[in-house]
């Protein structure tokens, strides 16, 4: 048996941390000292590893409860209502990302904030060799084999809707 200490030591949480997770009662303790401390046995030492995945995977406690109480159905919504969450974000930082550029207006912090707009990408795939069948055949192969993640790079390059859709139906035929 481990003490709340040894454990919080051991995976660099503090104490606070694990009382509240046994508050929450996602983690109580498997067992306590005469003195009345907790202890954490092997089980609650996996259980550790688990929260601590689930958490760096940016899940919350609530949701993590039932993911722990349940069989594996409930982790697989859980991520995948994270990761819906995680693509929303992502979209909503491009977008934040790409109007602090513009209110900037200094085109040399471009390269620093790490986006590429439209033009700079079709000039890429101009010095890659590639004519228009051959940009079409990459949006086709994009949009087939990845249909959500071809729109988000449309999204991220700064084309609109209008023209995406565009892109994407061009993109859909044979």
């Amino acid at each position: 048996m481990f003490t709340i200490g040894q454990v919080a030591k051991k995976y660099s949480l503090s104490r606070s941390t694990l009382i509240y997770y046994d508050s929450k009662g996602i983690l109580k303790p498997s067992g306590r000292s005469v003195s009345n401390y907790r202890l954490y046995s092997e089980n609650d030492l996996k259980l550790v590893e688990r929260i601590i995945l689930f958490r760096s995977a940016g899940l919350s406690i609530e949701s993590i409860q039932p993911i722990l109480a349940s069989k594996h159905g409930q982790v697989e919504i859980a991520l995948e209502n994270r990761l819906s969450k995680i693509n929303i974000e992502i979209q909503e930082l491009r977008t934040q990302q790409n109007l602090i550029l513009q209110l900037i207006g200094n085109d040399s912090l471009s390269s620093n904030a790490r986006v590429i707009d439209k033009t700079t990408w079709v000039t890429v795939l101009d010095k890659a060799g590639l004519d228009d069948n051959g940009k079409q055949k990459w949006h086709q192969e994009f949009e087939a084999i990845a249909p959500e993640a071809h729109q988000d790079f449309l999204e991220s390059i700064g084309i609109g809707s209008e023209e995406i859709n565009s892109i994407r139906k061009w993109s859909s035929k044979n």
